[in-house]
């Protein structure tokens, strides 16, 4: 019975349990304010949760990700490796400018107070410097996460040559760490249920107001990537009209991973369209699987305008110096972003701590990501498999161009 419920729980439409939970919580907040008030610890609950889990899955998946990646594999797909880098920057670039012409607030159960923001660039750049060095173990449990970055990243570089039996309990462990994060995330609805009928019941129907301008901001920025910039950036690689292709790519790989909203099931679905495509076999076997782990142009996006609202809630309203660090700090945090249905909105913590934002408070801001993630999870995930296969499309086009 109990292995029935877990399935059942874990397997389940998790966008459409969502949109229940949502939609119980504002009728509750409407008919009964008192009892949606005291529902409200279901939703605190799921925000520590997050916050007690966001840490450590960072640091395994980086740490366990560099490690396993096989010394001198690059050679065949740097290309196309420059490619996923320069066009997740560029969209978290795009994430900013777009926040900042359209700074939008959102309504939390309990905004912090007393936030010191970054009087500029130096003081960030002071602190980043400082939160480096902090002890591996304070890093964890303070959750500092540029430490926990620093950590795992200079782990993972020195565990790459380390005996296939080390690579492989790394690799199982992040696996179980994934595993956790999976059922966290299964219990979603409950938290959304809770921090949704709590925070209607205490500030009215008018917080719906930020979900929405939030929602666009994501949205917009999403469209100008996909039907702007990732053409252009195609065209600068093989020259000649670029969208006959963006459109095949957003037809034929980008709905598909809307409705699954995960870019590793839609792998089977770009290597079809790739074959297709008359594309390079030896390109597209490995840049396709690459791309589905670090091609993460939506992910880049949602952590900085999230990060970015978080910021206007707490009357941070940082410099366009900041905000530029904020793009690199975003596009590594993307390519670092499990494949679990909505994972890239647990590294928004990591991004938060460059305006000094409380953990407390940016474990809230995720929850509003799952609030607007029935839209948003599957938008992120159509742009980056869709361009997966275009960016790869590219490179193989280019290939071709150069032998002709």
């Amino acid at each position: 019975m109990s292995t029935s419920f877990t399935s059942k729980l874990l397997g389940g439409n998790l966008v459409l349990r969502i949109a229940i939970g949502l939609v119980l919580g504002l009728a509750l907040a409407r008919l009964n304010p008192e009892w949606a008030k005291a529902v409200g610890v279901l939703g605190q609950f799921f925000v520590k949760s997050l916050r007690a889990i966001a840490p450590i899955l960072i640091f395994c998946i980086v740490l366990s990700t560099i490690a396993n990646k096989e010394v001198g594999s690059d050679s065949k797909i740097k290309p196309i490796l420059v490619l996923y880098l320069v066009g997740t920057f560029v969209a978290a670039l795009t994430a900013v400018i777009l926040s900042f012409i359209f700074p939008t607030k959102l309504t939390l159960v309990a905004a912090a107070e007393n936030i010191a923001p970054p009087e500029g660039i130096g003081e960030v750049i002071k602190s980043v410097a400082f939160n480096l060095v902090d002890n591996p173990l304070q890093a964890l449990a303070n959750g500092n996460f540029i430490g926990i970055l620093v950590w795992a990243i200079g782990l993972g570089l020195t565990l790459r040559h380390a005996s296939p039996s080390t690579k492989t309990f790394l690799a199982d462990f992040s696996e179980a760490v994934s595993g956790v994060v999976k059922f966290a995330i299964a219990l979603a609805p409950i938290g959304i249920f809770g921090l949704v009928a709590e925070t209607f019941a205490i500030s009215g129907f008018e917080a719906f107001r930020g979900y929405a301008r939030l929602l666009g901001v994501l949205l917009g920025a999403m469209a100008i990537v996909a039907f702007i910039l990732n053409p252009l950036l195609v065209y600068l690689k093989i020259r000649k009209n670029p969208f006959p292709l963006t459109f095949i790519c957003l037809r034929e790989s980008g709905v598909t991973a809307f409705f699954t909203r995960s870019s590793a099931a839609n792998i089977p679905v770009n290597m079809g369209l790739s074959k297709r495509l008359g594309l390079r076999e030896e390109i597209y076997s490995l840049a396709i699987p690459l791309g589905a782990n670090i091609n993460m142009a939506g992910a880049a996006i949602t952590v900085s305008v999230l990060t970015l609202a978080a910021a206007y809630t707490q009357g941070i309203v940082p410099d366009f110096s900041t905000a530029l660090l904020l793009s690199v700090v975003a596009s590594i945090c993307a390519c670092g972003a499990s494949g679990v249905a909505g994972g890239s909105l647990l590294l928004i913590p990591l991004a938060c701590s460059l305006f000094n934002i409380p953990n407390d408070v940016a474990a809230q801001v995720i929850g509003v990501g799952f609030i607007i993630g029935v839209i948003q999870d599957s938008a992120e995930t159509a742009l980056n498999s869709s361009t997966d296969v275009l960016f790869t499309a590219a490179v193989s086009i280019a290939e071709d161009q150069k032998a002709a």
